[in-house]
């Protein structure tokens, strides 16, 4: 079974001037990507021809690391069909948000199904909020071994969205790869994790490196990630255009520089304080308020103005708020603690003012 991608492979990927890709060796896995890998959430999103097509664009640029969930709807699927009789050339991670042995076996059946191979490289527990040990009453990590034994995984990860539970995954010594949110608006702990899993040899996958949309400027988000060696960031890809921009970042990577360690600084300054990065873990909601939109679009009328933010339909979601029955169950999902309510009765109190013209938004009803 092949298990990683040999190292000439992906050194040997070249633009036509020859110019070499920067590599990462993803923790003690041995799986070797060139830096930009394709996160596959938004693929549900477009149509099956589309997200085949977006696939295949994304490989023959040179992109070789490809991570989807169970949880995606089609996403697992629509990888399959793109990457069938191809599995020696790209390395393939899944992940399962089940909690007990039968569902973990169900998830693992289905995913290799829909994905037509008969294993995957790197198979996770998905948005975990406990650590899984061996013994520990659960059986889910015995699922993983037993999993790799069968040879039906490659290596052993685990996501978070709960920074002290990314810790003890991290320090337990258990798991190959951790996936968590990066980006440079990390706080100081944040960047502690990343500097354990380079001591422990654990790779790092860094989803949601534009938190969520609120950042626009991809070159700071690329530059950002670069100084991390051991770093691999999954951009989430849905449109033609998104993916040539990461493909060209491939070859001519932006640069940390003065410059752009200002910017982001600056960044950091406008976006201090507590935020909706817009994960949705929060949801569903009793009232059905779309809490992971509601409770930042005081943000995203500002960072990604769009005429549509500001219609009908958004009008409508947003006035739902005023059904928000105040009951915390949204916080205490919340990976972040956030006072969800709260924030919800801020943006729509903002919302209303722009709305009425009494607060000014440049490129607010925009296109």
């Amino acid at each position: 079974m092949n298990t990683y991608l040999h190292p000439l492979f992906v050194i040997c990927l070249r633009v036509e001037r020859g110019t070499l890709v920067r590599t990462i060796t993803l923790g003690s896995t041995g799986i070797v990507t060139p830096q930009n890998a394709f996160g596959a959430l938004p693929i549900q999103r477009v149509s099956e021809q589309d997200a085949v097509a977006l696939l295949r664009l994304a490989f023959e640029g040179g992109m070789t690391f490809f991570d989807t969930a169970r949880a995606y709807s089609n996403s697992e699927e629509r990888v399959g069909l793109a990457f069938e009789g191809m599995r020696d050339k790209v390395a393939i991670a899944t992940k399962t948000q089940a909690r007990t042995p039968e569902a973990f076996w169900e998830d693992l059946e289905t995913s290799l199904r829909l994905l037509r191979t008969d294993h995957v490289d790197l198979y996770q527990f998905h948005c975990v909020d406990q650590c899984y040990r061996p013994g520990d009453g659960t059986g889910m990590y015995e699922c993983m071994l037993k999993a790799k034994e069968q040879g039906k995984i490659a290596h052993i990860g685990v996501t978070a969205h709960k920074l002290e539970v990314a810790f003890e995954c991290v320090e337990s010594g258990l798991y190959e790869t951790l996936q968590y949110p990066l980006s440079y608006l990390a706080s100081d702990r944040e960047l502690e994790l990343v500097a354990l899993c380079e001591q422990r040899n654990v790779g790092f996958i860094a989803m949601k490196g534009l938190a969520g949309g609120l950042l626009t400027n991809a070159r700071a988000c690329m530059a950002f990630m670069t100084q991390f060696p051991g770093v691999l960031p999954i951009w989430g890809v849905q449109r033609e255009e998104e993916l040539d921009e990461w493909l060209a970042f491939m070859t001519e990577t932006p640069q940390l520089d003065e410059g752009m360690r200002a910017f982001i600084a600056s960044e950091r300054a406008e976006l201090a304080g507590d935020f909706c990065r817009g994960c949705g873990y929060c949801m569903p909601c009793p009232q059905d308020i779309v809490i992971n939109q509601c409770a930042r679009m005081s943000l995203m009328i500002r960072r990604a103005p769009s005429k549509g933010w500001l219609g009908e339909e958004w009008q409508q979601r947003m006035n739902a708020i005023e059904d928000c029955a105040e009951c915390y169950a949204c916080t205490a999902r919340c990976p972040y603690d956030l006072d969800i309510p709260q924030l919800l009765k801020k943006n729509l109190a903002d919302y209303r003012a722009v709305l009425a013209g009494s607060v000014d938004v440049k490129g607010a009803g925009e296109e």
